[in-house]
């Protein structure tokens, strides 16, 4: 039995990569086979990913690029790769619809929120693509705007690293785990999980539950609908 009945997933762009390729077909296929058993567990599953396989917004090089059109760049590279996961999660005996907030209708649906809340409730897995729609918006800000429209229960947050931390682990050997925090205390922390803008959105409309937790193994994402306490819970 699931304790959460409508999640939203936040996927890595990177979590769908190998070394050399945008896209290894064998992480692909084996979280779309989580992402399976956490449909038959009864859970309502929507999904935004992150477009940082193929592109990191205005870092490296793009620094120099104009804002908005860096910004656009990341949005259409979220469409790809929900393109890429909804055709996993088909194969894998799920119906996937793919929303945009931009509107593209020969690749994806235009984003609304009731159509989207019907196809969950129908059973369809939706992915959510382009963010916000809008530049200046990082993909935290989809997923916490996604998360209030959708009145889930909780934001599922899969990252390379297993929680939030003090500071990045990955350079600080020091930082800590943090098992438990609100949003208006990490927001007041500057702790880097989400933006400033998702923590503030999250706070503000109350969003029940964020799991932040590793996706090292997809099998923690079972692990957290059946009620195991890794990573970190961060609430109102």
């Amino acid at each position: 039995m699931a304790v959460y009945h409508r999640v939203l997933l936040k996927l890595s762009g990177e979590a769908l990569k190998s070394d050399k390729d945008l896209f290894d077909f064998d992480k692909v296929n084996r979280v779309a086979s989580v992402i399976r058993r956490m449909h038959d567990m009864g859970v309502e599953i929507g999904i935004v990913i992150g477009a940082g396989n193929i592109w990191r917004g205005r870092q490296g090089p793009a620094a120099h690029m104009d804002a908005v059109t860096a910004d656009q760049m990341g949005m259409l590279g979220t469409v790809i790769n929900c393109l890429c996961v909804a055709d996993a999660l088909r194969q894998a005996g799920l119906d996937a619809v793919v929303q945009s907030a931009v509107d593209m209708n020969r690749f994806a649906e235009p984003f609304n929120a009731m159509a989207a809340r019907r196809h969950l409730g129908e059973g369809r897995v939706v992915l959510f693509a382009c963010g916000t729609g809008n530049p200046f918006f990082s993909t935290d800000s989809g997923v916490a705007l996604r998360a209030v429209e959708m009145e889930v229960d909780a934001i599922l947050m899969a990252k390379n690293i297993d929680g939030v931390y003090t500071a990045d682990p990955l350079k600080n050997p020091s930082a800590v785990l943090i098992r438990d925090i609100t949003y208006t205390e990490a927001l007041q922390r500057g702790l880097k999980v989400m933006d400033a803008a998702a923590f503030a959105l999250c706070a503000e409309n109350k969003v029940p539950m964020l799991r932040v937790f590793g996706l090292d193994d997809p099998d923690n994402l079972i692990r957290v609908l059946e009620g195991s306490d890794i990573g970190t819970f961060v609430h109102p």
